[in-house]
């Protein structure tokens, strides 16, 4: 483990050393520039030296073709004349049978011994009847030649020679103006590579930085856009695909977090619910089974007294029957609205109904129920439940606002809502209550709320009923005196 920790370092630091993409893509392009320049200069360069020596062989062989016509004519070799040929200082010239041997040579005192088959110029004029070689040395004179020969039609061979001289070098030597040409080429060439290797090269190194950022989990908000060209456009559709794929994502999570904090929330709920159900059953049930274990272990109680105990159970019987009505209320609205059946109903007709039913409790109590709704009020919704909103604010009402008048009115009615007011003239409630009046089993008074014989889930139920409805509901005391509940209920 020791060992690979130690190389770790210097592969890093082997990684940040190395060339980046954009000097590596311009120096390939300098050496492909560079080659193919240094390659037509070469072709070009012996191009240039063939045509000077192709031009120079051209010059000699006006001479030989010369020499070979005045021999073929009858004249002697050393009376044929050269002057009006001659552009040289000295030239030499050689007469060579087609088998090799030197008849006569201007240069040397005796002819050459050695046959001269192998030279390369008279095996090209051998060949093909006239040939040339641009620098050969000379046994015969020890000095370095320009030789041309050509082959007349006797079989003779013409071959005239110069010498390799400084002068004749530097006619031979081709034209280095094209050198200078190629090279501000080659300049140019480098120059926009290099212009354009960046170009590329930076949008190769911005993708491999969005590809590092991807790979780590960096979030990708927002990005420059890459230039206006076919390799941009691909960069920018990889970054748009991924930003895309990555609020996907995001919102992925997000529903799932949120399903599974709205999933523990009802968990949490409901076994709050059994706990609060659990613990509102213990009195009435306590309370019934004293009731009757007295009237099981007295057999002489008084009528009286029986009586008292049986009323006892049954108002308690009674409270349990409103307890287990209102947890299935509730609990099949949790359920959500796949299990809720919606129509078209009249709202002012149920309201109506409710008031009727209320009414005589209410009358009895000293208390009067004002519903000033005149107009007909069209709503999708379910019937029972909006019957339930209103039971349990008018039951609430009556049993705890000590007022004696309980009012409903319209405030505001559209295409999208309808907009209640339900209000008492009564005491109203303490402001550290109002915003937890809506919670399951909360009661401001306990005492009180368990011997009116309320179950605590009242004002809940008409939440949740208003909340299945599309809507919201508030409560706020009056100015006046008294509480206010202020009911939105959608349209649609």
């Amino acid at each position: 483990m020791a060992k690979i920790s130690s190389h770790a370092p210097a592969m890093a630091m082997g990684s940040s050393n190395r060339l980046t993409y954009p000097l590596r893509l311009f120096l390939w392009l300098l050496v492909y520039s560079a080659l193919l320049v240094g390659c037509f200069i070469a072709f070009q360069y012996k191009r240039e030296k063939e045509f000077k020596a192709q031009e120079m062989n051209s010059r000699l062989q006006l001479i030989n073709t010369y020499i070979l016509t005045e021999l073929e004519q009858g004249t002697d070799i050393e009376d044929i004349s050269l002057c009006d040929f001659h552009p040289f200082d000295d030239i030499r010239v050689s007469v060579i049978m087609c088998d090799g041997t030197v008849v006569y040579d201007n240069s040397t005192e005796s002819r050459p011994e050695k046959n001269h088959l192998n030279r390369a110029e008279i095996k090209q004029a051998l060949a093909h009847n006239s040939g040339y070689t641009v620098r050969r040395h000379s046994e015969s004179t020890g000095s370095f030649y320009f030789y041309s020969a050509k082959k007349g039609d006797n079989g003779i061979i013409v071959r005239t020679a110069v010498p390799y001289s400084i002068s004749l070098s530097s006619l031979l030597k081709p034209d280095v103006t094209f050198l200078w040409v190629m090279g501000a080429v080659a300049l140019v060439m480098c120059l926009l590579g290099y212009f354009a290797t960046r170009r590329v090269g930076l949008h190769i190194t911005r993708l491999k930085k969005f590809a590092e950022d991807v790979e780590n989990g960096i979030k990708i908000s927002d990005t420059e856009p890459f230039p206006n060209d076919e390799l941009g456009a691909i960069s920018n559709n990889i970054v748009r695909l991924y930003a895309r794929l990555q609020k996907a994502n995001i919102d992925r999570d997000r529903e799932h977090s949120a399903a599974l904090y709205e999933q523990q929330e009802k968990e949490r709920i409901k076994k709050q619910l059994t706990n609060n159900i659990n613990h509102e059953l213990k009195t009435p049930v306590a309370s019934i089974k004293v009731c009757l274990e007295t009237l099981l272990e007295r057999k002489n109680i008084s009528d009286e007294k029986r009586e008292l105990f049986l009323r006892r159970s049954l108002m308690n019987t009674e409270r349990l029957q409103h307890l287990l009505t209102d947890v299935a209320l509730i609990t099949r609205m949790d359920d959500g609205n796949s299990s809720i059946l919606k129509e078209k109903v009249n709202l002012s007709s149920i309201i109506s109904e409710v008031v009727i039913d209320r009414g005589f409790i209410a009358s009895s109590k000293g208390i009067v129920i004002e519903n000033e709704i005149v107009s007909e009020l069209e709503i999708s919704g379910n019937s029972s439940l909006l019957e339930a909103i209103f039971n349990n604010l008018i039951d609430n009402a009556i049993i705890y606002s000590g007022g004696d008048r309980i009012r409903i009115v319209l405030i505001e009615d559209n295409r999208q809502k309808i907009v209640l007011s339900l209000s008492d003239n009564g005491t109203g409630v303490a402001d550290e209550h109002l915003h937890r009046l809506f919670e399951r089993f909360y009661r401001i008074d306990k005492g009180r709320s368990r011997a009116a014989g309320g179950t605590g889930l009242g004002l809940s139920i008409v939440k949740n009923a208003v909340m299945l409805h599309g809507g919201t509901i508030t409560a706020h005391n009056l100015s006046s005196g008294g509480l206010s509940f202020e009911i939105t209920l959608s349209k649609g």
